[in-house]
């Protein structure tokens, strides 16, 4: 296979580029957003750096005509036969011949989805794939797409097609709740897996509630396994002036309310655990008591694998978990996977974080800010 890295101000760009040198069976192997510096390092500059190759390939007479394994396998058992001591190691070249029939479906897939649309609707396409939305979707937006520019006889604007794309994600959107915590609910209980930012994302939100809607607030925490977690609540909870609770079991758990009675809002930060296992979702449910005073956010980062994100939310199925928050956004080039879970779950969005900052690097999320991030300007 022939490779070129390509280096464009919009995947757009890099795809006529590729397609002038590699030609339309090229197919992009990777794509990444990277940043140059300009005037002594005081202008950024977005780039997409996309990685394309082609088959080169060699044509052969027709006895040849066969997978490289078999012709290896026949020299095997013809060197075998002449020389026993002598017995090639065929195992990587089976492996590497499993490995391309496996990525096999995946190429034809794509060059199928891009042989079915016209060549004006590609580059949108691409960045749909950039963004890591999944195929189903990419599928009905992209059908949407090529209605709208068949019904003008091709003679649409590449602003117009994006404007369609944006329609299309706002009205799968649209019915989902969006926003921050509701401030009638008393219990503010965040829950997620070890390692996704829960204790700082809770601060972010007791910081906001303190200093823009001047609440009282207090902190419980049940992370109780990871000593580091309490001092860094205890930390943010001594800068807010507000109590915090350390809860060990149920009877701790009631007791804690009862002395934080008196305050607006009760922030709880649950422990960090392994939650694809059931066994931590049941202990967390025996603890808490989900009762129509609380307000649960499930938190997840969108460093994590969806599959992954997917088999946790599946085990909080019967955990009356409100909406997402979504970290680390600032961490990675594609946020598809956000806008994949949101809509297969039919959960909206109460935050997103972009940083480590106390409260600066949190925002509420909405359907017009949503949109934004996810298209980063390409139509505006």
């Amino acid at each position: 296979m022939k490779m070129k890295k390509y280096i464009a101000p919009s995947i757009a760009e890099a795809m006529k580029s590729i397609r002038a040198e590699l030609g339309e069976d090229a197919v992009i192997i990777n794509s990444k957003v990277i940043e140059t510096k300009k005037f002594f390092g005081l202008v950024k500059q977005k780039h997409f750096e996309v990685l394309a190759g082609v088959d080169q390939i060699e044509i052969q007479p027709k006895v040849e005509q066969l997978p490289d394994f078999i012709h290896e396998t026949k020299k095997f058992t013809s060197t075998s036969v002449q020389n026993e001591t002598k017995t090639p190691d065929v195992s990587e070249d089976l492996k590497k011949e499993l490995a391309d029939l496996k990525s096999m479906p995946k190429s034809i897939q794509r060059q199928s989805i891009e042989s079915k649309y016209p060549e004006q609707l590609l580059p949108i396409i691409e960045f749909l794939r950039h963004q890591e939305l999944n195929e189903e979707l990419i599928t009905e937006i992209s059908d949407e797409l090529f209605a709208h520019y068949e019904k003008l006889n091709s003679n649409v604007s590449q602003k117009e097609l994006w404007h369609v794309v944006e329609s299309s994600l706002r009205t799968k959107l649209k019915g989902l709740s969006m926003g921050g915590i509701d401030y009638d609910k008393k219990f503010i209980n965040v829950i997620g897996p070890t390692g996704v930012g829960k204790t700082t994302t809770i601060a972010k939100i007791a910081a906001r509630a303190v200093l823009e809607k001047k609440k009282k607030i207090g902190f419980i925490t049940t992370d109780t396994y990871r000593i580091a977690a309490i001092e860094q609540l205890k930390t943010y909870a001594n800068l807010l002036q507000a109590p915090i609770e350390i809860v060990y079991n149920s009877e701790d758990y009631k007791n804690a309310i009862e002395k934080l009675s008196n305050l607006d809002l009760i922030m709880i930060d649950t422990a960090g655990r392994n939650y694809k296992e059931e066994k931590y979702v049941n202990d967390l449910k025996q603890l808490i008591n989900f009762d129509e005073e609380v307000e649960s956010f499930l938190l997840l980062s969108l460093t994590s694998k969806e599959k992954d994100m997917e088999k946790i939310i599946d085990q909080f199925k019967d955990v009356p978990f409100q909406k997402f928050i979504f970290t680390k956004i600032d961490e990675t080039n594609s946020i598809g996977t956000m806008y994949n879970l949101m809509i297969k779950y039919n959960k909206g969005l109460a935050y997103y974080t972009d940083g480590q900052e106390v409260p600066e690097d949190i925002k509420e999320a909405n359907l017009e800010n949503l949109l934004d991030i996810f298209f980063q300007g390409e139509f505006k």
